[in-house]
């Protein structure tokens, strides 16, 4: 069926055809094909690809990116919500393995730096964006920020698990999110760094050192040393 786009008054209001459509099916598949290009383009150039290199991994001209991407910065946003998609599904995927919330820190740090590993130069690519690029016009909020989330849900779990309260799972969830990206950024730098499997093991056993005394279930011993704290 036809849709009737919105005119100002006194016009005639002019119907989208299929046409119109099919012109839009066409352009979200260029968009998405020139995000791929992009992401070939970033593994064989680096991070810091320009718009020329991106235009012929597409096999195009830059004329025909900037058709579709207003600028470097717009083009950016793309690959990191695809970027994002894929690490979330695989972070909501490795923590929903397992109901024990250590292996789920472990889970959720070994995909992080899984990642990292496979494509460390996209990766330096998404989490260091363009100077062109508006960070108020983020549609993904930054792909911490997500992994965040993540996190402060992993965390949410645990305290209910336990019977305590969920106020903390956010500061505690993102917190964990700083500690491992601090650790990987300088993983990823270390002219002779360790196997992710180890670095994996190293991070989980001092995330958890401090998430395992909040965590802990109460008991009705520690119940009554919280009330008689509070008295």
């Amino acid at each position: 069926m036809k849709s009737t786009a919105v005119t100002p008054a006194g016009t005639v209001p002019r119907r989208r055809d299929r046409r119109d459509s099919r012109w839009d099916e066409h352009r979200r598949a260029r968009r998405e094909q020139l995000v791929a290009a992009t992401v070939a383009a970033v593994g064989r150039h680096g991070p810091g690809v320009g718009i020329s290199e991106i235009a012929a991994a597409a096999g195009t001209s830059k004329t025909v990116v900037y058709r579709h991407f207003a600028d470097r910065g717009e083009l950016h946003l793309a690959v990191c919500a695809q970027v994002a998609e894929h690490l979330l599904g695989a972070l909501r995927q490795a923590m929903t393995s397992t109901d024990r919330p250590r292996q789920m820190v472990a889970a959720a740090i070994d995909t992080y730096l899984a990642f990292i590993e496979a494509d460390p130069e996209l990766y330096r690519f998404v989490v260091h964006p363009p100077v062109d690029r508006d960070p108020s016009a983020d549609p993904i909020a930054g792909l911490s920020e997500l992994v965040g989330e993540q996190a402060t849900a992993l965390v949410a779990l645990a305290l209910q698990q336990a019977g305590r309260p969920t106020a903390a799972a956010e500061p505690w969830g993102h917190g964990l999110v700083g500690l491992v990206r601090s650790a990987a950024d300088r993983w990823l730098g270390s002219p002779d760094p360790m196997p992710r499997a180890e670095l994996t093991a190293h991070l989980t056993d001092l995330a958890w050192a401090g998430l395992s005394g909040v965590v802990a279930p109460r008991t009705p011993q520690t119940q009554h040393a919280t009330t008689e704290g509070t008295r």
